[in-house]
């Protein structure tokens, strides 16, 4: 595929310029109706984006006067953007189904399909850390449940049907592998994660036995194809360079994977003792040192994907970079990385991997205030809304 015909499908992901209008909210529409003619699935990213900013800051390893009340100030920013997302995306498939038809059918925005499932996972999360002082804790857990069932659900159909209609409906002949294609890839990942948070809540026994070994099943559905899928995308860099300069946010998703994995591993494996005890305890204290040893693993991994990924977005800033809803790949993937550092440093006692979490975490704040505020601006003149 052509730098230029890769630029004509990311710029689907892109804001564009239009005709200031002369009234002050949304000029750059001609019509108010507009507003839910192009509402794609990766404007959910910018839920996960926000979601996973309150989540890492409620197990962040730091005692720091205001961010509890912070990070619930940030969920609950994420809450409503959910509903508001959820909402006009329904209309927008009501009232433009054409539209609607044509981005499921795009073998780039389908990948984004992905991100719907992951907001409700994020957000459900968020309600089970944050939400218990607003809510109780009753009601708090039986909306995390229902999230994480429901976001659940669609990421594992996401998960088969994105892979098959690219197996069997997309254009083989210009093919290549992108960062997106993990998209559909991680929301597995994500429910095995966030499952740890659910599972002291189900009754001891084969319930929460078969809890665990979903969420482990998960993490490995997850977690085989996203490897393979990231032995693609890194052969696609190392031969073909980087496609477009748009793109280029999109190279850190790859850490979302990474983080996310090495956040499963250990919160799962911190669990474990709830579902084996006496003879079988030996399994739970194995899933423990597993949890460890693939954090310190995958970590390293890390390391190397998070290096490339800042020299790669230095090097498009330089080939003139601008803001696109892309740029909301800049959040999520590192504030998986912030709370696998915090799981890992959890599991090991060890102070230097909660400092990381916490440098981390400084990171995720100002790439998170920068997207945030380019996404508000943006939206508020209505350029966002526009189809390229």
């Amino acid at each position: 595929m052509t730098t230029t015909a890769f630029s004509s499908i990311t710029a689907s992901l892109s804001s564009s310029a239009a005709p200031e209008r002369t009234h002050r909210l949304l000029p750059a529409l001609d019509r108010p109706g507009r507003l839910f003619e192009h509402i794609t699935p990766n404007w959910f990213a910018s839920v996960m984006g926000t979601g996973i900013v309150a989540n890492a800051a409620a197990t962040l390893p730091a005692r720091i006067p205001g961010l509890h009340v912070f990070a619930t100030a940030v969920w609950i920013s994420a809450s409503v953007a959910l509903i508001a997302l959820s909402t006009a995306f329904g209309v927008h498939w009501v009232r433009h189904r054409t539209h609607a038809r044509e981005h499921a059918a795009h073998p780039v925005m389908v990948q984004f399909y992905g991100a719907p499932p992951m907001a409700l996972l994020t957000v459900g999360a968020g309600t089970m850390l944050l939400g218990e002082d607003l809510l109780g804790a009753t009601a708090a857990t039986t909306v995390f449940a229902v999230l994480w069932t429901a976001g659940t659900v669609l990421g594992l159909l996401t998960s088969v049907l994105v892979p098959y209609l690219m197996i069997t409906a997309h254009d083989h002949e210009t093919a290549v592998a992108l960062p997106a294609w993990l998209m559909p890839i991680v929301p597995p990942m994500v429910s095995a994660s966030t499952g740890a948070l659910l599972l002291p809540h189900i009754d001891q026994g084969q319930g929460r036995l078969a809890m665990l070994a979903g969420c482990y099943a998960m993490f490995g559905l997850s977690l085989i194809i996203g490897m393979l899928t990231m032995t693609l995308i890194y052969g696609r860099l190392v031969h073909g360079g980087i496609p477009s300069v748009q793109a280029a946010p999109t190279v850190w998703i790859t850490l979302g994977m990474i983080g996310q994995s090495i956040t499963a591993a250990n919160l799962l494996g911190n669990d474990a003792p709830l579902a084996f005890a006496g003879d079988t305890a030996a399994v739970a204290t194995g899933l423990h040192v597993f949890g460890i040893v693939f954090g310190l693993t995958m970590g390293g991994f890390g390391i190397l994907m998070f290096t490339l990924a800042t020299a790669l977005t230095v090097h498009a800033a330089r080939q003139g970079l601008t803001f696109s809803l892309t740029w909301w790949s800049f959040t999520f993937p590192i504030g998986t990385c912030v709370t696998g550092a915090t799981a890992l440093g959890g599991a090991l006692g060890s102070t230097p991997v909660d400092v990381i979490a916490v440098g981390l975490y400084v990171v995720l704040l100002a790439a998170w205030g920068t997207v945030a505020a380019h996404t508000f601006r943006g939206s508020l003149r209505g350029h966002l809304f526009l189809a390229a």
